[in-house]
């Protein structure tokens, strides 16, 4: 009887404390934001304004040879 009193008892001791100490005491750790990075969309490798000169040029040449 004396032997079940003390394991009932020390059974009881450490399924309470454990949740005494559920939370912890180190301090809380926050976790950094996710950040969304949109990416640009592609584009022409060449400059527009460089085609557009390339085909007035060829039409000037295209002119001049008539």
């Amino acid at each position: 009887m004396r032997m079940t009193n003390v394991l009932a008892t020390a059974a009881a001791v450490a399924a309470l404390s454990t949740t005494a100490f559920a939370g912890g005491m180190s301090p809380e750790v926050m976790e950094a934001p996710v950040a969304v990075v949109e990416a640009a969309p592609a584009g022409s490798s060449a400059n527009s304004t460089l085609i557009i000169v390339g085909v007035l040029a060829a039409l000037l040449i295209a002119a001049a040879a008539d």
